[in-house]
């Protein structure tokens, strides 16, 4: 029976492998997360829309990852709303469909179905070759949709992709760790580039409204 000093020991050397991975993913991934932070701003800013799927982890990381796009990233940071629509979420569909054409097929169906020229598609994948995202990636570039996809090593994903992200590992926990900081860090820098002047200009409202507020007797 392990003692706690050997689950406090099992414990600490996760957190010191995840960490190793993020810092060999400051190095491998984030020229890349700023292209695909990009691609993204590019597409709410003509009118384009964000597609997100995978499985699983990742699955849960489209949602919500659109969540924080629908929505927003920091409770400080008001914004209008931006497209995002992860394609995990629509139980209907997604029975319906498996059920009479197998699941290979439920995000490559959807992109065909709600896809268009100029939204992006974000394809998760910690093997970087699950079927269905890959099918979905095809139908993504048949349609015209620029593809982002956010991998480990290895898979056939980054090959079909306009900026492929691949975090550093062969450990899937550890993938999915990196994963979940990497899209915080692609929402933050999307925000950044289409809302900075807003942010700027509220910032300097609310400066002057400070300076010309009486002081207190």
């Amino acid at each position: 029976m392990a003692t706690v000093l050997d689950l406090t020991n099992r414990a600490r050397a996760h957190l010191l492998r995840s960490a190793e991975v993020k810092q060999r993913a400051v190095h491998a991934c984030v020229t890349n997360a700023v292209a695909a932070a990009g691609l993204i701003a590019e597409a709410f800013r003509a009118g384009g829309k964000l597609l997100l799927c995978g499985n699983g982890g990742s699955a849960a990381d489209c949602q919500h990852m659109a969540a924080e796009f629908v929505s927003r990233l920091t409770a400080d940071f008001e914004r209008r709303s931006l497209p995002a629509i992860a394609l995990t979420t629509d139980t209907s569909f997604i029975t319906a469909f498996t059920n009479d054409c197998g699941y290979a097929g439920i995000f490559a169906r959807q992109v065909e179905g709600l896809g268009a020229p100029g939204d992006v598609l974000l394809g998760i994948s910690t093997s970087g070759g699950s079927n269905n995202v890959v099918r979905a990636v095809e139908e993504a570039r048949r349609k015209g949709l620029r593809v982002i996809t956010l991998t480990g090593d290895g898979g056939k994903l980054a090959g079909l992709a306009d900026v492929a992200i691949a975090v550093p590992s062969a450990s899937t926990q550890h993938i999915q760790e990196c994963h979940l900081a990497l899209e915080h860090i692609i929402c933050d820098l999307v925000e950044q580039q289409l809302f900075c002047r807003d942010v700027a200009v509220n910032q300097a409202h609310q400066e002057r409204h400070h300076d010309h507020q009486p002081n207190p007797l």
